[in-house]
């Protein structure tokens, strides 16, 4: 059975590689058509597009900061202009972070500089985009926000702690919006991955590490990309109709 995206308005940000990508292809193979949100690689933003044009939707590449307030406003403004409207936000972009066990920073040798860079990426991006969005899904009164967290809240089986609490925050804020907004129709949910591997973030995580959680995941794999796509389908369509409020974790069991 198909999810029948046809006629939505998909924005997904960080969207030019890794999860993003995932995402965009997903929603595209279902007809929609995904505003592809990147940071610098305009060329991977484009590739992204056109595969999506070729799966049966569209695709469409926008470069914006979405830390910037201006920027992500003036996004937001040509796809409305453009597209008459945003059905569904997926926000995916975060600050970049290397998952290193062995050169991570522990407790007392992080300065509230690293812990705001992280807060910065997750939080304050996804406020932009949010507040961004909002005025625009009240008016048709409809519209899903997607974000995406981290199973490390509920495991932190290694404590990167800028990032998981940055995270944390993110899942509040969700939480938040969604008792707020649900009497506009708009609904807001997160999706939490395990380890994702392999994407430019993960890739220096050490073989040992990635064993572990093997060992300790009943479904015995780490997620790929393409894992998390299932997922913010479900939450972005109608068939999640009376779900809001929720984080699903998508770890093969290692959180349960």
């Amino acid at each position: 059975m198909r999810m029948n995206m046809e006629g939505k308005v998909v924005l997904v940000t960080g969207a030019s590689r890794g999860i993003g990508a995932s995402i965009a292809t997903a929603f595209a193979r279902e007809g929609a058509l995904v505003i592809i949100n990147y940071l610098q690689n305009h060329a991977a933003a484009e590739s992204v597009a056109k595969e999506c044009t070729e799966l049966g939707g569209e695709g469409w590449a926008i470069q914006a900061d979405v830390t910037d307030e201006e920027q992500v406003a003036k996004m937001v403004q040509q796809v409305i202009l453009e597209a008459g409207t945003i059905d569904v936000l997926v926000h995916n972009a975060f600050k970049s972070y290397i998952f290193d066990v062995e050169n991570r920073r522990p407790a007392g040798e992080l300065s509230w500089e690293h812990y705001l860079q992280q807060i910065d990426g997750s939080l304050r991006s996804a406020y932009l985009m949010s507040q961004a969005v909002i005025p625009h899904m009240k008016k048709q009164c409809k519209g899903s926000i997607i974000n995406m967290t981290t199973n490390l809240v509920d495991r932190p089986i290694v404590p990167y702690h800028d990032y998981t609490t940055a995270k944390a925050a993110l899942t509040g804020f969700s939480k938040n919006l969604a008792a707020d907004l649900g009497r506009f129709g708009i609904r807001v949910n997160c999706v939490a991955p395990g380890l994702v591997y392999p994407t430019d973030t993960t890739k220096h995580t050490k073989e040992d590490v990635k064993n572990m959680i093997i060992s300790q995941t009943p479904l015995r794999r780490l997620a790929r990309p393409a894992d998390l796509a299932g997922p913010v389908l479900f939450l972005a369509s109608d068939w999640s109709e009376f779900i809001t409020g929720q984080t699903i974790t998508v770890d093969g069991g290692f959180v349960m």
